[in-house]
């Protein structure tokens, strides 16, 4: 029950989103006066800029003249001549687009052009009909993606019974599930660089919906269950390349406004296809015009073939992506494709702009580097790769894709019937989505160390509400459940999903994004999402042989310890990353395991004074020392430089008191 949540912060700030500006987590200062002032008269030569602050903004070094003559050349090597007057405006702005309101400075821009950037800041949702026809198809590709994982929900009651699968063969039964899964880790994750390098994001997603649509009509029509397990293996190659490039397609092709909620959205969109998944289990449970009366779970597994048809349909009448045109150097059409997705030429020429000297910062920092050696010897990189790890384990080990995978199956163990354990099932998948729209909000608001630290302990006193269920009594007349025990689970599983949707739902993926330097990012989020992947195998093959050693109350008594050691991992080892810079995020994670686990084991005293006891207390010496931006003076022609002396740093916050 996943999807990638790309990086949206530090690639490309017309193509890519900021997270943010404030500070929340407890263990981290701030210190506004300190960072990329711009240049005064104490300093006579500007300074070379850290990678992360040009990352930030390259431009800011740059002054109005050095901006104008920079993209008169680039026009000119790229061959953008005849669009030279929106290119300069365009750079203009992304010079000091650190600020909504920084093209008010840029004077060469007339009022109309203004007041065209004002719209766009106090509308953001006012885009061209051509981006949302790219979202929905991204939202399809969603949804071809739940409706994978939980079709099989309700198929498995069926073809189990088709093809002689005992109750007592759990480790058939197991693999027949997490066979996608498995491909997904092994091969589908690994094969989305060499498919994005040559076919593009377009040309991956149609791809991976064919095999989608391929490996749905293939399961319909199996004969047997070897041929079901290879075809269902298949579906793994599409499962891996959709979840790793259709949010990135998104975001890359998103203007910055509004771009943070539409990434988050392929988790909700996904929650959306799983709901669908339940929904057409209890559609066709009855069908069976062809086949017999084991036949329907044929009609659940095609009809998986639809959704994938129809984005395959849909994606080649939208523009390719951008940034992908711009890795190929192909500027003009890449310029050509943004103009198709913003409202002026103004504002395509600035994205493009901007994302080009990005890729000229990313492409330097990767030079000469071996990825793999730092991602495991660097203690910063280290610290990250254990943090998404974590965090992608307990997406699976939370327990939540036992309810996606085999609810109907543990409905039918407490005593429902075929028909209202796949009703009820359904009830899971619409609680699912509906939960998950609160998180486009919450992943900003609270962040994500606080979402977990709330969610994983109440995630575990659910499991052992809904294990301890079973343990109520039988009907003493009829030998049947009761309503009370029925009704029981059915609301633990329900309150689950609750819990779980805005909570570690859409938390790995846009964890595991953030965590990566930018030279590392394409290693760590293929790491980090063939652990997803693993680990939903794993937890798809062990559930049935699990529930038949220890009973369903061991086995759901055993991902609820898992959710209790997930909530003392976050608290004692993982830090927060929400809305922190790249620089920022340098300084987190390179604080040890061992000091971290000790500052925040001091400070649950301070903790239980403060939020328990109501004591007025002093705060505590935060543990990271971090800076924020705060650019002043002239933004027309004045360019920002880096400050690291304490001499330096002394000046400008003298010069930022006095004026």
């Amino acid at each position: 029950m996943s999807g990638r949540k790309p990086d949206i912060e530090a690639t490309e700030p017309g193509l890519s989103s900021s997270t943010g500006s404030s500070k929340t987590d407890l263990g981290i200062a701030q210190h506004n006066e300190n960072v990329e002032p711009r240049q005064t008269a104490h300093t006579s030569q500007p300074r070379q800029a850290s990678v992360a602050a040009k990352i930030r903004n390259p431009l800011a070094s740059l002054t109005e003249e050095q901006v104008i003559a920079d993209v008169d050349a680039w026009c000119v090597e790229k061959d953008l001549q005849e669009h030279q007057d929106a290119f300069r405006k365009g750079a203009l702005i992304a010079r000091v687009g650190q600020r909504d309101d920084g093209f008010e400075y840029v004077n060469q821009l007339s009022t109309e052009e203004k007041d065209m950037l004002r719209y766009e800041v106090n509308h953001r949702w006012s885009q061209p009909f051509m981006l949302y026809f790219l979202i929905i198809l991204c939202a399809g590709s969603a949804i071809v993606q739940g409706m994978d994982q939980t079709a099989v929900n309700g198929a498995q009651q069926f073809y189990f019974e088709e093809f002689g699968i005992g109750e007592d063969e759990v480790w058939l039964r197991g693999l027949l599930n997490g066979a996608p899964y498995l491909c997904s880790c092994l091969i589908g994750c690994w094969s989305n660089a060499p498919l994005n390098k040559y076919f593009g994001r377009r040309g991956t997603i149609f791809i991976s919906c064919v095999i989608s649509f391929i490996a749905g009509i293939w399961m319909a029509s199996a004969n047997n269950w070897p041929n079901l397990l290879i075809a269902r293996f298949s579906l793994g190659f599409a499962v891996g390349a959709k979840s790793s490039t259709t949010p990135v397609y998104a975001a890359e092709s998103a203007p910055k406004t509004i771009r943070g909620a539409l990434t988050m959205m392929w988790q909700m969109w996904t929650a959306f296809g799983i709901m669908l998944g339940f929904i057409v289990s209890v559609a066709f449970q009855n069908v069976t015009i062809i086949g017999g009366p084991t036949s329907p779970w044929r009609w659940m597994l095609a009809s998986t073939s639809i959704p994938p048809l129809i984005v395959c349909f849909q994606v080649y009448f939208c523009p390719e992506s951008p940034r992908w045109y711009m890795e190929k150097g192909k500027f003009d059409k890449a310029f050509d494709s943004l103009c198709r997705l913003r409202k002026h030429k103004i504002q395509a020429a600035r994205d493009i702009y901007y994302a080009y000297k990005l890729l000229e910062v990313e492409q330097a920092e990767r030079e000469g580097r071996n990825a793999w050696k730092e991602f495991f010897t660097v203690r910063r990189n280290r610290r990250a790769a254990q943090s998404a790890f974590f965090v992608m384990f307990m997406q699976q080990f939370c327990g939540v894709n036992v309810i996606a995978y085999y609810s109907t199956a543990i409905f039918e163990q407490a005593g429902f019937s075929r028909s209202e354990a796949l009703l009820t099932s359904m009830g899971t998948g619409i609680t699912n989505f509906v939960f998950a729209i609160p998180a486009i909000y919450t992943i900003d608001t609270f962040g994500r160390r606080n979402l977990l630290l709330t969610t994983f302990p109440l995630m575990g006193l659910c499991l052992l509400w809904c294990g301890m269920s079973f343990y109520l009594p039988l009907d003493p007349e009829t030998g049947r459940p009761t309503q009370a025990r029925l009704a029981s689970i059915a609301a633990a599983i329900y309150t689950f999903m609750a819990v779980y949707s805005p909570g570690e739902g859409p938390v790995p993926f846009t964890y595991s994004a953030e965590a990566f330097p930018l030279h590392l990012r394409d290693v760590g989020m293929a790491f980090a999402t063939a652990t997803c992947w693993g680990f939903n195998f794993i937890l798809s093959l062990t559930w049935p042989a699990l529930v038949a050693a220890f009973t369903p109350q061991g086995a759901f008594g055993w991902y609820a310890a898992w959710n209790f050691f997930g909530w003392v991992y976050a608290y004692f080892l993982l830090p927060e990353t929400k809305a922190l810079t790249l620089e920022e995020l340098d300084t987190v994670f390179d604080v040890g395991n061992r000091k971290f686990a000790t500052y925040y084991r001091k400070k649950l005293p301070w903790y239980m004074s403060k939020y328990i006891l109501r004591k007025d207390v002093a705060p505590m010496e935060p543990l990271f020392e971090l800076h924020d931006e705060c650019p002043y003076g002239n933004y027309a022609s004045e360019p920002m430089t880096e400050v690291n002396t304490a001499e330096e740093k002394k000046i400008v916050k003298d010069e930022v008191v006095r004026t």
